[in-house]
């Protein structure tokens, strides 16, 4: 069964009707360039540019030229939101050495590169968009000096099979109580650095994810769904109290883990890995009672099950399910959530696999009110001008991304992840580091 990335609607209709993944499919896309308003702020688009991680920083967290340049491309493709990139909120939780970390000591730097987004989109769009920061923890994947040094919830023996990481990194509640105050912390640098507002990332496992699956775990921060969703509520509740008005308080939020209780979030706790819906239903309701308007909805773990969140043509493994119907398991799944809180303005995510018919997708979506923005993650870097040619009637099969994994190929082994496929500059940048790395 043909596993590539779609050229053509005939070709994404006929899988459509054989896997029996109904996703709808619209031809009418004007419905993708209305204005919605989300905290008394204009979103001039229904497109969003999801968070993708440049690893491209510099030692002290700021900006690095490839940062500046990706950005630059992106506030100049026309996206009407800018998901802006993980964030460490402290530096033993960065992914990476060259993960931005944003202090009190480096803010002019995050202001200048807001300043510079919101400049370059107005120059070629003739509007701002609306820029969040992912504030984020890496919990069991923190690699600050380039080695793994994890902080986790709770051991799992899925991920560690028979060499389970040390108990001393296990955070004990009053850790997590710093992780949250630095969180918070993150979001109100955030806004004084001219973001309109702050995702307080709970998603792919990093620690407030993982927080959600911690059935096991004693305290205060397991156990229970109030306690497992302790942090991240607090840390919501936190920001919003911290923070002005009209400034955006939200979460990139992983409702379904993939992997099966009790390790798993949103799936039954009678066996299965099926999305459950109820306990990331409870949620949601929670998160709408304290205040947040806007969501950014995942699924799965890139480093361990990464079909589920963005599935691929090709990657490291050959997945048991098609490719497509991961996309649909996603993008049903959200719009089953909306339905349940129909409140929350909400974002989708794992589109790129899609290729051409993406934009006639989120239209159908969108129209049946299946969810309220689109997010694109791998496409804005093969494609950085995605919007602007969705606005203006549909995809070009010659710039859509195809899937290939590179992009996470050069993350996954430590370089700086972009699309060696559409861009020359990365085209380069993978050719040296694959002979670097022989």
């Amino acid at each position: 069964m043909n596993r590539r990335v779609y050229t053509s609607a005939e070709e994404f209709s006929a899988q459509n009707t054989e896997l029996k993944t109904n996703l709808p499919y619209s031809e009418d896309l004007s419905v993708l360039g209305e204005a919605v308003t989300v905290c008394n702020k204009t979103v001039h688009n229904r497109l969003a540019c999801q968070a993708m991680e440049g690893c491209d920083g510099n030692a002290d967290g700021t900006p690095g030229e490839l940062t500046i340049r990706r950005y630059k491309r992106i506030a100049e493709g026309g996206a009407g939101i800018i998901w802006f990139e993980a964030t460490a909120c402290r530096e033993d939780g960065r992914a990476n050495p060259r993960q931005l970390w944003i202090t009190k000591d480096n803010l002019n730097s995050f202001k200048t590169i807001v300043s510079e987004i919101k400049e370059n989109a107005i120059k070629s769009n003739g509007y701002e968009p609306l820029v969040i920061m992912q504030a984020t923890h890496s919990g069991r994947y923190s690699k600050p000096e380039g080695v793994p040094a994890p902080l986790i919830a709770y051991n799992n023996p899925i991920f560690e099979g028979d060499n389970p990481i040390d108990k001393s990194r296990i955070l004990s509640d009053d850790e997590l109580d710093r992780i949250g105050e630095a969180l918070i912390d993150s979001a109100k640098l955030a806004e004084e650095a001219g973001f309109d507002g702050v995702d307080i990332k709970c998603c792919h496992r990093y620690i407030n994810s993982e927080l959600l699956s911690a059935y096991e775990r004693e305290g205060k921060y397991g156990g229970s769904l109030e306690n497992r969703t302790r942090l991240l509520r607090e840390c919501i509740e936190g920001s919003i109290k911290s923070t002005g008005k009209d400034f955006i308080v939200s979460s990139r939020l992983n409702v379904y883990d993939g992997f099966p209780y009790p390790y798993g979030f949103g799936v039954s706790k009678n066996g299965g890995i099926v999305f459950d819906k109820e306990e990331p239903v409870w949620l949601l309701k929670e998160l709408r009672d304290l205040g947040v308007e806007l969501l950014n909805i995942t699924m799965g773990n890139p480093y361990f099950n990464p079909h589920v969140n963005r599935p691929f043509a090709l990657g490291g493994y050959d997945p048991e399910e098609h490719p497509l119907e991961g996309v649909a398991r996603m993008l049903h799944g959200i719009a089953e959530l909306k339905r349940e809180v129909p409140e929350i303005k909400i974002i989708s995510s794992a589109l790129s696999y899609l290729g051409v018919t993406a934009p006639q997708v989120c239209a159908g979506f969108v129209r049946d009110g299946g969810f309220d923005f689109c997010g694109f993650g791998r496409t804005i870097l093969a494609y950085p001008d995605f919007a602007k040619d969705i606005l203006s009637g549909g995809f070009k099969k010659e710039k859509i991304c195809i899937c290939c994994s590179k992009c996470s190929e050069m993350m996954r082994a430590g370089g700086t992840p972009g699309c060696v496929v559409r861009d020359k500059l990365y085209t380069d940048i993978y050719r040296e580091f694959k002979e670097n790395h022989k």
